[in-house]
């Protein structure tokens, strides 16, 4: 067996959204990673994904992609639901008040592109065989294009390689859940009528339908007959596709040209284990859901963003004992919080006998009706709702989401764009001299800025807040106090940087 040197300190294996997103912010931090792909290089346009929900552009945003991305689709503030109850997204307490519909493969070439420069090395049309790994790293076992077996080593390897991830089968993890879907038909076509809203989405007791243009003058078309319960290898016809629309949705918008058909099935599944030894599960690899809500993309890309910083610490030695194990114990729920909601959606949606139909309508009206619920709701669906665990004791703030507040220099997302935490103090404390007796107990004053500069920016509010507050890189508050003197800070410092 071929041992090629990838002179790597991770491998990550799938390059679709989650693995580029991952691998991306791990060479942008100089952490040497390979990206090993079975597909060809290029970019397939035929995309499953099409919404991008608030809390995902927002760690965009702290990438420098989301004006690019928010560009390049098309805003939605609002999405209707079982045609009674209506989704509005322009109050939430984002700078992205709305969900993005843009094809995945637009949001892949953004993530690519951004790998690529940060130097990430491709290795494709090389699929996983196996992994052994011990106490220094991980054995990769491959088989490349030219049909040899190799070994590649590194001292992390995260599978992002799917639903049917080879990472996952390779540890022998169970994927326990089921199919809750069968034979949905996907379809790209052209449409004599344009629809009248930018998403198309109705469900009746036998059928559903989702429509969203791909900007091209395609649209895609996903649908589903309660009475089509065949493989997913049956032919499948723009007869069907237009019959399913029509049950779903009243007609057909003249659907022709299509481009590309297939069918697939829906499962709810998720993995017991988020991380095996040197060995992390991230996006369908470790979770997979119904599309209802259209959060799948979504939750994997978040998943790399709460790896991503935490492998970049460890590996750069400042990262405290068990942060890597936060991995599971932050992202896990999050997983399950969302088969929970997209699977309760999508069986609303096929809800046919007397009582469901009964309690779909019941819930419609108490989300119309109770704003905490609603909020919730919506929170959970965008993802800005989730926070993680905070020890007991801790702040208010520590664990939760932190909004893209207004700092001295800008914005806070955009501190956040070089990788690093960011500590944000009161606008008048004074970084100059910690041992003057011009420091007041407010004031940080910290000896150790300059050596964790390059783990940390220092931010002031452009308010008079008096909260002091340190920021994860990737958007969570770490730690925080309303009254903290210079001694707590650096102790929270030194906890969460080194």
């Amino acid at each position: 067996m071929n041992a090629r040197n990838t002179q790597s300190n991770v491998i990550v294996v799938g390059a679709g959204p989650t693995g580029l997103l991952l691998a991306g912010d791990l060479a942008a931090a100089d952490i040497p990673v390979t990206l090993v792909e079975k597909r060809p290089h290029e970019i397939s346009n035929l995309s499953r994904a099409f919404v991008v929900h608030a809390r995902t552009l927002e760690q965009l945003d702290a990438r420098g992609l989301a004006d690019e991305l928010e560009a390049k689709g098309q805003a939605l503030d609002r999405i209707r639901l079982f045609s009674r109850l209506t989704v509005t997204l322009d109050t939430l307490p984002s700078r992205f008040n709305h969900l993005l519909v843009l094809p995945q493969y637009e949001m892949e070439a953004a993530l690519k592109r951004r790998a690529v420069e940060a130097g990430v090395r491709f290795v494709y049309e090389t699929e996983v065989t196996g992994l052994v790994q011990d106490a220094d790293g991980v054995t990769l076992r491959v088989r490349g294009p030219s049909g040899e077996a190799e070994e590649l080593r590194a001292a992390y390897v995260v599978g992002a390689d799917g639903m049917r991830s080879s990472v996952r089968e390779s540890l022998v993890l169970p994927f326990p859940g089921r199919s809750v879907i069968r034979s949905v038909v996907l379809a790209d076509v052209k449409l004599a009528e344009k629809p009248a809203t930018l998403l198309t989405v109705n469900a009746v007791g036998d059928a559903f339908a989702f429509i969203a243009p791909f900007g091209d003058g395609y649209y895609r078309m996903i649908g589903w007959h309660r009475g089509r319960n065949v493989p997913d290898t049956a032919p499948l016809d723009l007869d069907e596709v237009k019959e399913i629309a029509r049950l779903a949705l009243g007609r057909d918008y003249g659907m022709h040209d299509a481009r590309w058909m297939s069918r697939f099935h829906s499962d709810e599944r998720q993995v017991p284990e988020y991380r095996v030894g040197r060995v992390f599960l991230a996006g369908d690899a470790a979770h997979v859901h119904t599309p209802a809500g259209g959060q799948g993309m979504n939750t994997g890309l978040q998943d790399a963003a709460n790896l991503s910083w935490k492998l970049v610490a460890t590996l750069n030695g400042y990262g405290p004992a068990g942060l890597l194990d936060t991995y599971q114990a932050e992202r896990h729920p999050v997983g399950k919080a969302v088969l929970r909601s997209s699977g309760g959606i999508v069986r609303l949606a096929m809800a046919k006998r007397p009582w469901t139909l009964a309690a779909r309508a019941l819930l419609t009206t108490f989300l119309n009706n109770v704003r905490p619920a609603r909020t919730r709701m919506v929170g959970e669906i965008t993802g800005i709702g989730f926070a993680y665990p905070a020890p007991r004791g801790a702040h208010p703030m520590v664990g939760k989401r932190v909004p893209d507040v207004e700092l001295e220099s800008g914005r806070l997302y955009e501190a956040l764009r070089g990788g690093r935490f960011v500590l944000v103090t009161p606008a008048d404390t004074t970084t100059a001299d910690p041992t003057t007796a011009d420091t007041t107990p407010a004031d940080i004053g910290l000896a150790g800025i300059d050596a964790r500069k390059d783990r940390l920016t220092v931010e002031s509010w452009a308010s008079e807040r008096r909260t002091t507050l340190l920021v994860r890189p990737d958007g969570y508050a770490a730690w925080a106090a309303d009254s903290a003197d210079a001694e707590e800070v650096e102790a929270a410092l030194t906890k969460a940087v080194g």
